[in-house]
């Protein structure tokens, strides 16, 4: 596969009220196409930074970022962003907040109200396209938000921790439900997630920060079967392993950052 994302030795950093704080330091890594890539660390260590600079929003202070060779900023249009909760506006129907995206690009049309629909009654919401976002389940929310990104056809879908609203059941689920639908769309997909067991259970690899300035431990290939869904993924007798190998990652370079700011004080 070709790497579709590439970052090359991004930094960023930002003003707070007393001093210049530094995010990211020297962060480098590949996305190919069609992968459903991870990126876990600790929390406040920048992952959802990472998934502003790769939206475009706002730019890196040094480095770069490139989507099919390009730089982010020219290609936005072309990424698709999840945020942790569904954002699905109550007073508009389920069919309405699907296309808030092309309405917001001048982009609402029969087309794309017909790919919508194709869209909701594929995965199971056909019958739910005048409702309004109350009389939907917490997982049937998720798969409109998912949805309504889609619809707007992007090249890549960042999933910024996605499920962290649900109960664990119903995560468990919806997870199944996002995993099948992005494969089945053939969509490249970066998840931000603070969760090792779900990140190991839906991605083929795995980027593992560190503490702020976050920069790459190591990149993991996660080599589970990948017609499996998530759950089947989470009873392989490898998952543990994987487990164990990132859970060591990060509680490694937490003690060393901790040692070294003891022998400072």
């Amino acid at each position: 596969m070709m790497s579709l994302l590439e970052l090359k030795d991004v930094c960023f950093s930002y003003h707070s009220k007393d001093a210049e704080v530094i995010a990211l330091k020297n962060v480098s890594f590949k996305v190919e196409e069609g992968a459903f890539f991870g990126i876990i660390g600790p929390s406040g260590c920048g992952k959802t930074t990472i998934l502003n600079l790769l939206a475009g929003i706002y730019p890196p202070a040094s480095g770069e970022i490139l989507l099919r060779g390009k730089n982010v900023s020219e290609t936005s249009s072309k990424i698709g962003l999840m945020p942790q909760r569904d954002q699905l506006f109550p007073w508009r129907t389920i069919e309405s907040n699907v296309l808030l995206g092309p309405e917001l690009m001048g982009k609402r049309n029969r087309e794309t109200k017909e790919y919508a629909t194709v869209l909701l009654k594929k995965y199971g919401l056909g019958d739910f396209i005048k409702k309004f976002p109350s009389e939907l389940s917490g997982g049937m929310r998720q798969r409109s938000a998912l949805i309504r990104t889609l619809v707007v056809r992007p090249d890549i879908l960042l999933l910024d921790e996605p499920f962290s609203a649900l109960d664990f059941q119903t995560r468990i689920t919806v997870c199944d439900d996002v995993h099948s639908i992005i494969k089945q769309e053939k969509k490249t997909a970066v998840l931000v997630s603070h969760d090792i067991n779900e990140c190991v259970s839906l991605c083929d690899k795995i980027v593992v920060l560190s503490k702020r300035p976050a920069h790459v431990v190591e990149v993991i290939d996660i080599e589970l079967d990948p017609s499996l869904t998530p759950l089947q993924r989470r009873e392989c007798v490898d998952f543990p392993d994987y487990f164990k190998k990132i859970w060591k990652l990060l509680e490694d370079k937490n003690e060393r950052s901790t040692t070294k700011i003891s022998e400072k004080a």
